[in-house]
C-alpha cells in the first residue's frame, strides 16, 4: 500500500537536518538513479528484485510509480505458475519408482536431541533408471565437484565448468524451464533466453566466500550438494543427493518432523540425519521431483521474492519456499547470488 502524503511529508521533514548532498545509504534525491556498483545500496526500479534497495526506498521512491518487490509478481501469479510447473514435471518419479520408509516422526522440540530413532534407511528402493534421464545425469555429474567444508576454496576444472553448462542446457530443454522462462519473460524480467540462462549460471554457480577470503561456496553447492560449517550440516536439500549418500553409507537417517500431504511425487519431507559425522537438525527436501522442478521453483522464488517467503501452490496444496541472497558480494548489475533456498512450510 502506498504511504499517505502526510506521512511522506513528515518523514521528509524529519530528514531536513541532513546535508543537501545525497547520503550513500539513503534514497534521498536518488530515486530513479542509474545503478552504481560503488554505492552500498540502490534506488532504481529493479533494486527490489535484487534485494539491494536502501532502507528508505519505499518511503521516498515508492510514491513515484515504482513497483515494489511484493507487488511486481503477485501471490496469485506465483501460485498459478507454480501449478503449471508442477503439471509440467513429466520427469518426476512415479509411485512405483520410490519406496520410502519414513518410520518415526518426532516433535519440533526433539530435533536437537541428536537421537537416531529410525533403524532402517529412509529409501527402501529407488528405480535408478530415473538417473539415466538427461537432466538427472547432468545433475548427478555436478554433485562430486565440491568440497563440503566451508573455508576451502573451490576451483573448477574445464570439465567441471562444462558440466555446469551441460546441466543448464538440459534443463532448458524441459517443459518445466520453458514454463518458468515464459512466465518471467512475460513479467519483463528477461528479454531473451540467453539472458535468462546467463543469470541462472551466475546466481547458482557463481562462487563467493562464506567465511574467509576463499571463494568456497555457491548456491548450487549449498542447496543441492550440502556443506559443513562450524561442525554442522548446512544446506543439503536434495533427495537424489540424500539417496546416493545413504546408499554409500555416508548418511544415517534419524527421524522426520514433517511429511507433506501429497499422495504422489513430488512430496516434501523435513528430516533429521547424520552426514558422515555431522548432524542436520532439520533438512527439508522435495522427494521424487526431477532436478529441473526443484531448480525452477527455487529460481522462481529467488527472482520474485529474494529474502522473503514465497507462497506457491502444488497440486492444490499450498507450499512456501524461503530464499536468501548472499549480501556480501554481487555480480553483473548489482545482482546477488543465491545463499540458500528451502521449503519452509506446507499445510493441508
Amino acid at each position: 500500500m502506498r504511504p499517505c502524503v502526510p506521512l511522506i511529508v513528515a518523514i521528509l521533514c524529519s530528514l531536513a537536518w541532513a546535508d543537501l548532498y545525497s547520503a550513500p545509504s539513503s534514497c534521498r534525491d536518488r530515486c530513479h538513479e542509474a545503478f552504481d556498483r560503488h554505492q552500498p545500496c540502490h534506488c532504481n526500479a529493479r533494486c527490489p528484485e535484487f534485494g539491494n534497495c536502501c532502507k528508505d526506498f519505499e518511503i521516498l521512491c515508492g510514491h513515484e510509480g515504482f513497483s515494489y518487490s511484493r507487488d511486481a509478481i503477485t501471490k496469485e501469479e506465483l501460485q498459478s505458475v507454480s501449478e503449471k510447473i508442477y503439471r509440467a514435471d513429466i520427469n518426476k518419479a512415479q509411485k512405483a519408482d520410490i519406496i520410502l520408509n519414513s518410520q518415526n516422526r518426532i516433535s519440533p522440540s526433539e530435533t536437537r536431541d541428536h537421537v537416531d530413532r529410525c533403524p532402517e534407511p529412509l529409501f527402501t528402493y529407488v528405480n535408478e533408471k530415473l538417473f539415466s534421464k538427461p537432466t538427472y545425469a547432468a545433475f548427478i555429474s555436478l554433485l562430486n565437484n565440491y568440497q563440503r567444508a566451508t573455508g576451502r576454496g573451490e576451483h573448477f576444472s574445464a570439465q567441471q565448468l562444462a558440466e555446469q553448462d551441460a546441466f543448464l542446457r538440459e534443463v532448458m530443454k524441459t517443459a518445466v524451464l520453458k514454463e518458468l522462462y515464459g512466465f518471467l519473460r512475460h513479467q519483463n524480467r528477461y528479454s531473451s533466453e540467453q539472458e535468462f540462462v546467463n543469470d541462472l549460471k551466475n546466481m547458482w554457480f557463481g562462487l563467493y566466500s562464506r567465511g574467509n577470503e576463499e571463494e568456497d561456496s555457491s548456491g548450487f553447492e549449498h542447496v543441492f550438494s550440502g556443506e559443513i560449517k562450524k561442525g554442522k550440516v548446512t544446506g543439503f536439500h536434495n533427495w537424489i543427493r540424500f539417496y546416493m549418500q545413504e546408499k554409500e553409507g555416508l548418511v544415517d537417517y534419524y527421524s522426520h518432523v514433517y511429511d507433506g500431504p501429497w499422495d504422489s511425487y513430488p512430496d516434501v519431507l523435513a528430516m533429521q540425519f547424520n552426514w558422515d559425522g555431522y548432524y542436520k537438525e532439520v533438512g527439508s527436501a522435495f522427494i521424487g521431483s526431477s532436478p529441473e522442478f526443484e531448480f525452477a521453483l527455487y529460481s522462481l522464488c529467488f527472482i520474485a521474492r529474494p529474502g522473503k517467503v514465497c507462497q506457491l501452490s502444488l497440486g492444490g496444496y499450498p507450499l512456501a519456499i524461503q530464499t536468501y541472497p548472499w549480501d556480501k558480494s554481487t555480480y553483473g548489475n548489482g545482482k546477488k547470488y543465491i545463499a540458500t533456498a528451502y521449503v519452509v512450510s506446507s499445510t493441508q
